[in-house]
């Protein structure tokens, strides 16, 4: 069965720069669209940005537009978010998530692997 880890979460002040990690376990991670959603405390989880299979085309919310960037490596079967001007409103549990389909994709119904999640704390 296939597994997402996620890593690279931490504390940063306001400002700077994380650099998330996804690992895959499977064998056919260049056919997975792949995402990320994050949860603050209270709130719902919301999509961050999300990847196509091959990594050609990408999406993001508006709030990180500009300021994060979702790329992959297909050879290594991880994803990666490079998040920039961090504010403490990007404060909450990363996750990472994998789905069928060419993707990208903003909904979380389109994802069916889920990972366990990456602390992301911005000190004002």
């Amino acid at each position: 069965q296939v597994q997402l880890v996620e890593s690279g979460g931490g504390l940063v002040q306001a400002g700077g720069s994380l650099r998330l990690s996804c690992a895959h376990s499977g064998r056919t991670f260049s056919r997975y669209a792949m995402g990320w959603f994050r949860q603050a405390p209270g709130k719902e989880r919301e999509f961050v940005a999300a990847i196509n299979s091959s990594g050609g085309s990408t999406r993001y919310a508006d709030s990180v537009k500009g300021r994060f960037t979702i790329s992959r490596d297909n050879t290594k079967n991880t994803v990666y978010l490079q998040m920039n001007s961090l504010i403490p409103e990007d404060a909450a549990v990363y996750y990472c998530t994998a789905g069928a389909g060419p993707g990208p994709y903003s909904g979380a119904s389109n994802y069916n692997i889920w990972g366990q999640g990456t602390q992301v704390t911005v000190s004002s």
